[in-house]
């Protein structure tokens, strides 16, 4: 199965979903978004990853920033902050107008430290999945590089990460033709969420209007 192009999700929405379900359909189903620190320092950090889409060779390395990607198998396209193009004549790949061949590595840039969840690794992981997609080739690894320890972490591209955005990118369509956004428990994470306000995670354990009209009809015909 493949999707169509007006069909295409945004690939940064697998962090959100990962995260929270909630708060993906928010932003992705029903266009919601609010502005915190945290959020605006993200987009800062990621603005100094890349400015458009641009290009250099450092000796054996060529470094693509802001390089668009997408998935017509996934349905999903997005940007990919940093593409390293590592030359390796043996197992890697042709690049068109550039001599010899080169192996691909995808680096996801996050401002904070790496986190208990996997919501990053699978960002990640999504973007050297359309690359392999786009570039027919095979992507062993990636990186994310962490702004407050200043150095990246190796990610190993295994079957079941893979598995896991495959899951996730379906059931983020099934969502999104449905326009449902489901309702979540609380948890600590709500509190540095932006979208608390727009949320009300506190009200989650409240019954629904639907709820309550039926059970008041009830009362009334006891009555």
């Amino acid at each position: 199965m493949e999707y169509r192009e007006e069909d295409y999700l945004m690939l940064s929405g697998i962090q959100h979903f990962s995260f929270c379900r909630r708060q993906w359909a928010l932003i992705h189903i029903e266009q919601q978004w609010d502005e915190n620190l945290r959020t605006v320092e993200g987009n800062l950090f990621h603005q100094k990853a890349h400015d458009g889409y641009s290009s250099e060779k450092r000796k054996d390395v060529i470094i693509s920033r802001g390089m668009p990607v997408f998935s017509r198998k996934m349905g999903v396209s997005g940007v990919c902050d940093i593409v390293e193009f590592h030359r390796d004549d043996e197992r890697g790949i042709s690049i068109y107008g550039r001599e010899g061949k080169y192996l691909v590595y995808p680096v996801e840039y996050k401002k904070g430290q790496p986190k208990e969840e996997e919501s990053d690794l699978l960002q990640m992981a999504a973007q050297a999945m359309c690359l392999e997609e786009m570039l027919a080739c095979d992507i062993t690894k990636g990186y994310l590089f962490y702004g407050e320890i200043r150095r990246r972490i190796e990610v190993v591209l295994d079957e079941g990460l893979r598995q896991r955005v495959s899951d996730s990118f379906a059931e983020m369509h099934q969502y999104f033709q449905r326009r449902f956004t489901p309702k979540v428990k609380r948890t600590k994470a709500c509190n540095a969420c932006s979208l608390k306000n727009l949320c009300l995670p506190q009200l989650m354990k409240d019954r629904s209007v639907k709820e309550y009209i039926s059970r008041r009809i009830g009362e009334e015909e006891e009555n």
